[in-house]
């Protein structure tokens, strides 16, 4: 029997609802997690609350992800999920609204039943904070980007604005600069939340900066051409004509299965991870944007491939011993 015809005869058995391990989330690192866990021999299932792809699928262009020098979001994450079907079951609109340890088995509870498995995989993901100001919504993907180093390189020479103050924003900043883009930080309050070295670098590379300001809105019909800024002490409205906002006021993550766990997080909220993916509570791993590090593609699917490794060799020899508690 094939992979793909042992992966469609399990998506008729999948009743009985018990597994090695459930992978919770099909973004890029939930669909490497399923096809490496399957590879190795582990009965696993993806449980994905919506439709695979996670953030990707928002992306209107990537050239960035290797062996694609440019491929739609959607065109990218589609690839991948028919990859990741031809091994393992992908249950779409099944958000996992309970995770409990009981015994030596993790329960997962989904709008449609229980299933009950031996380890977990986390690859929940992250949502950007928005702005939530008029226009934000409507460029978004057409000069609105959470991501400078994904959309970055189409607006090499223009005029663009990064809003934030934290490590996040002048990282962002730093980095257009650095590819050619004539950068502007538009920050609320009027000093920085990053590292003085970020803040130092941005004064070596003289960087323009706005401070006591915040985006009114994000102007354009089809594409972003300029943004209405505010002056919080004055209440003066001015016109800054732009051909992209960068939005870097942070990003959340959808971490409240791993709080319900006890699993370690960051002040932040991502979930805390070894170099294997493995979390605190021991057959538990963690694997893209929710774990927090470089929030790119190519991390999510090697973090989802190693967290589904990982699993294979504790499940096969217990580590309980080696966790990161």
């Amino acid at each position: 029997m094939s992979v793909a015809e042992d992966a469609g005869s399990r998506s008729e058995s999948v009743g009985h609802a018990e597994y090695d391990v459930v992978i919770v989330g099909a973004g890029p690192a939930g669909l490497a997690a399923g096809i490496y866990a399957r590879r190795v021999g582990l009965s696993c299932v993806v449980l994905e609350k919506g439709v695979p792809g996670g953030q990707v699928i928002t992306s209107p262009k990537i050239e960035n992800y290797p062996g694609f020098p440019e491929i739609e979001g959607m065109k990218l994450m589609e690839a991948m999920a028919e990859h990741a079907r031809a091994y393992v079951e992908i249950k779409e609109g099944e958000e996992v609204v309970r995770l409990v340890k009981t015994g030596d088995r993790f329960e997962l509870t989904t709008p449609s039943g229980r299933l009950t498995s031996r380890a977990v995989i986390l690859s929940t993901g992250s949502y950007h904070r928005k702005l939530e100001v008029p226009g934000e919504d409507k460029l978004a993907g057409k000069g609105v980007s959470y991501c400078a180093t994904c959309d970055g390189f189409f607006f090499k020479g223009r005029d663009v604005v990064v809003v934030g103050g934290g490590n996040t924003a002048l990282t962002d900043s730093l980095y257009l600069n650095s590819i050619g883009c004539n950068v502007a930080i538009v920050h609320r309050r009027d000093v920085f939340r990053a590292d003085k070295h970020l803040q130092d670098s941005v004064a070596e590379r003289d960087v323009d900066v706005i401070y006591n300001t915040v985006v009114e809105e994000i102007v354009g019909d089809d594409v972003v051409n300029a943004v209405k800024l505010r002056n919080v002490n004055t209440d003066a409205v001015d016109t800054k004509q732009v051909g992209a906002v960068f939005i870097a006021v942070g990003e959340v993550p959808t971490s409240q299965l791993a709080a319900e766990l006890g699993i370690r997080m960051d002040p932040g909220g991502f979930v805390v991870v070894d170099m294997s993916h493995r979390t605190n509570v021991p057959l538990v791993y963690a694997a893209g944007d929710v774990a927090g590090g470089i929030r790119q593609i190519v991390a999510a699917v090697h973090g989802g491939a190693v967290a589904a490794l990982s699993c294979f060799e504790d499940l096969a020899k217990p580590y309980f011993s080696r966790s990161t508690r």
